[in-house]
């Protein structure tokens, strides 16, 4: 029965395709290198470094990119992922800083020099007008992504004072941080804030897949001048009024209302009371979610947000969605890293290693096989059968584990599925020899069953006791690929009992208590040589011409 539920699960849910997800090494897959990069442009700390592998892995779980190998190579996090899984692997290093600011202007994203808005007004970017809201729902704004931003200098449009320094000059994050960062941007002398708004807004261009020095850079308690890739649309924002620190949750759904994709944020205490003064005292006006100096969405405020929960749309696909959830919930990168583009990795060493890993444990099978037939005869067969289970058991398990939480099967987990063939094989011995110890003190075979299984499913229990606790230590204090062995020797040393208590002791069980002149056989069973010793001793034992057995 757990058999066949098994086997309903792996062919009637999930994708259908009754496989094991396989590890880098076994299939091939992507691997990303992320470079480092700090504000002035010197060698990122080994603290911060070990702090963004942590957090990257914290992602890779999150989104259940199973078999990712995530290490560090100098100032790169390198990141191994098996499959068509390159493009997640990529969006696993974005920094994810994202703060919430007031609008203060917007302009469309247009070669020609934008016309401003007044300082302190919200911003009407003419056809790009962010879309309206419902109190608990903001709406509006592009997807995220990652703006084009060249330094100040780089574009005719820049003023002459905002020129690109020298050698040793100003580094780009400063230049940027410089126009882009004035404070004079939400100046209340009008003039002066319409200038310096002009100056950003015109220095800035942006365009898809160019990198943005200020990304992860950008000051909190400055003004911002950011894109919004999806709307066309520049805008000027006030200081960060709520960091994105204060979001203690973050999952992607779809609204069938409004037929689209967003993520749902749930605020912690400090964060919910911000907030909910901020939408109350600001309504009209707009309030842009801004991550990695994109603006995500810009919606209008509509009323009073409170309770600690409001939302991100914008023109997201359920992919653009998700990843936006699981970074934000897991947290905010200390680093910026430069996108890499990512390099195949061919997997056919990988394949001989599982054809020879194969060739391996069928040999061994075989032999297990050889050695139970000569030695055990009609037992043998049953442990033949009972392996049969086991195998079925733990392809089944591995199908569905790589499904339910993306476990996906690697060299080192093939090694672990092998080595369990001997303990499982090694649990029908201790049954089979306490059997023989049963029938040597005189016991036919039907009445050693029973005595000869309980005690030989203490010495089962103890064996398999000691092989799991020492694949869950090795498994807690490991990495990568030792990870991998430790799991499958775990799982199969546990998959071992259920096929000795369900299928091994209740198949012996029933052939001891068979009529059947074949079954009942010693000789069949392997225990005929047995059978004779014990029938040898009891005559030894007893005296010439004696027949009272309390005399004997």
């Amino acid at each position: 029965m757990i058999v066949v539920a098994l086997y309903a699960l792996v062919f009637f849910t999930g994708d259908g395709k009754p496989t094991p997800k396989l590890g880098i090494d076994l299939q091939g897959g992507t691997r990303v290198t992320l470079t480092a990069r700090t504000p002035d442009g010197g060698q990122p700390s080994r603290d911060q470094l070990n702090q963004a592998r942590q957090i990257i892995e914290t992602r890779v779980n999150g989104i259940g990119v199973g078999g990712t190998n995530v290490v560090l190579d100098g100032s790169n996090v390198v990141i191994t992922v098996p499959g068509e899984q390159g493009d997640e692997a990529k969006n696993l290093g974005r920094t994810a800083k994202l703060g919430f600011r007031q609008v203060i202007t917007s302009v469309p994203n247009a070669p020609a020099a934008p016309q401003q808005g007044q300082p302190g007004a919200p911003g009407k970017p003419g056809s790009s007008t962010a879309p309206s809201s419902s109190p608990a729902k903001p709406g509006g704004g592009g997807a995220a992504g990652a703006p084009a931003q060249q330094p100040p200098g780089s574009t005719p449009s820049a003023p002459p004072s905002s020129s690109a320094a020298g050698t040793g000059g100003p580094t780009p994050v400063e230049q940027a941080r410089k126009l882009r960062q004035n404070p004079d941007l939400t100046s209340t002398d009008q003039a002066k804030a319409q200038a310096a708004q002009q100056a950003a807004l015109s220095a800035l261009v942006c365009a898809p897949n160019e990198p943005d020095p200020l990304e992860g850079n950008d000051l909190p308690n400055q003004p911002l001048v950011a894109c919004g890739d999806k709307d066309a649309t520049k805008y000027v924002l006030g200081p960060e009024f709520l960091p994105g620190t204060e979001i203690s949750d973050a999952n992607s759904g779809y609204d069938q209302t409004k037929g689209q994709w967003m993520v749902d944020l749930n605020f912690k205490a400090g964060g919910s009371k911000t907030w909910g003064d901020f939408t109350s005292a600001n309504v009209g006006k707009q309030a842009a979610f801004v991550l990695d100096t994109d603006v995500v969405s810009a919606p209008t405020i509509q009323g009073a947000i409170l309770g600690g929960q409001t939302q991100i749309t914008g023109q997201f696909n359920q992919s653009d969605a998700k990843n936006l959830a699981d970074i934000l919930k897991y947290g905010s990168l200390p680093l910026s890293f430069d996108s890499s583009d990512a390099t195949t990795v061919s997997a056919t060493l990988g394949l001989a290693s599982l054809q020879a890993g194969l060739i391996a444990g069928a040999i061994g099978l075989f032999v297990v096989f050889v050695y139970c037939l000569f030695y055990y005869r009609l037992l043998g067969i049953l442990t033949i059968l009972s392996l049969g289970m086991a195998g079925l058991l733990v392809y089944a398990t591995l199908v569905l584990l790589g499904r339910w939480i993306g476990y996906t099967l690697d060299l080192a987990g093939v090694a672990g599925l092998i080595i369990a063939i001997g303990i499982t094989a090694d649990s029908f011995v201790i049954y089979f020899e306490r059997l023989k110890d049963e029938i040597r003190e005189g016991r036919t075979f039907r009445s050693a069953v029973p005595r000869g299984w309980t005690r030989a499913r203490r010495t089962i229990l103890a064996s398999d006791a000691v092989s799991f606790l020492a694949a869950a230590i090795l498994y807690l204090i490991a990495v990568g690929d030792v990870q991998g062995f430790a799991f499958t020797l775990g799982m199969s040393t546990v998959l071992d009992l259920v096929v000795v208590y369900l299928v091994t002791h209740p198949l012996v069980a029933l052939v001891s208590t068979s009529k059947s002149p074949f079954l009942s056989n010693p000789r069949h069973l392997g225990l005929g040589s047995v059978q004779r010793l014990s029938a040898q001793r009891k005559a030894t034992r007893r005296p010439a011409g004696r027949t009272n057995p309390k005399e004997a």
